[in-house]
């Protein structure tokens, strides 16, 4: 069995609305250090495959069926056995 973790963000070129939000809420606070926030999505899924090679490709194939916005959305994942 493995886990998958998948982390899907905005893609660079595409203004995250939600992290500028925070981002003034934070300035706002006085944390002017903050200069930038990104917001997204993140998902645990345990699946089952032969190898971690296999299982990796139904991550891929799962996230860019499902999960992710190819227009706006880019993601990355960790795989581990557990």
């Amino acid at each position: 069995m493995f886990l998958a973790k998948i982390y899907v963000t905005y893609k660079p070129s595409i203004l995250d609305p939600q992290g500028e939000v925070i981002k003034s809420a934070l300035h706002r606070m006085d944390f002017k250090a903050v200069e930038q926030v990104n917001q997204g999505k993140y998902f645990e899924i345990k699946l089952t495959a032969d190898t971690k090679e296999a299982a990796a490709q139904l991550v891929k194939s799962f996230t860019e069926e499902l999960l992710i916005n190819h227009n706006t959305e880019t993601y990355r994942f960790d795989l581990a056995e557990v």
